[in-house]
């Protein structure tokens, strides 16, 4: 069974100073994260570590693809992704968070957990709208929208020049302030 705990880096044992870490992303990585964004996805994640005078330099490549649901037809798409990101490491009393691309970490301890920045890096990676290339949308949906806006367009065309739709919920709002 897979746990959190492959994504531990042990900054104090590192015997040079550059080391590379990879893994590989899969369904099993977003359940054990328990997120609601996406839970399915493909990617495989390359980690160069560099320390330096005071601190380590982490720099995160990420490419694959997660599932997310398609904003136009609702169904399940693949996004793809890549990003390149940095994370800077320090040393400190507590666990903190120092800013954009600074964690602080416990000094006696020596360790991070990047698997919440691996997820953080590909959720960033991800477009803001979803939607399949055209054609690929689920055609009964399409159809069903499609209706649903010829319908608006239908109600607009009924309306006589110079009047525009009024919100049923302003005419609530006014009936109160007429109440009063």
């Amino acid at each position: 069974m897979a746990t959190l705990e492959q994504y531990i880096i042990d900054l104090k044992a590192l015997q040079d100073d550059t080391a590379h870490v990879e893994y590989s992303i899969d369904d099993s990585f977003f359940a054990l994260l328990e997120t609601s964004e996406f839970q399915k996805g493909n990617a495989r994640v390359s980690v160069d570590i560099k320390r330096l005078a005071d601190s380590f330099e982490m720099n995160f490549q990420i490419e694959g693809h997660v599932v997310v649901i398609c904003d136009r037809c609702l169904d399940e798409m693949e996004q793809e992704i890549s990003t390149a990101d940095r994370l800077f490491v320090k040393y400190g009393s507590d666990y903190a968070d120092g800013g954009d691309e600074v964690v602080i970490i416990p000094e006696d301890e020596g360790t991070i957990n990047v698997a919440w920045f691996i997820y953080e890096f590909m959720a960033l990676a991800v477009p803001m709208r979803h939607v399949h290339p055209d054609g690929e949308c689920n055609p009964e949906m399409m159809k069903k929208l499609s209706a649903h806006l010829s319908n608006e367009d239908a109600m607009l065309d009924d309306m006589q020049d110079g009047e525009k739709p009024i919100d049923p919920r302003w005419n609530d709002l006014k009936n109160l302030l007429d109440n009063n």
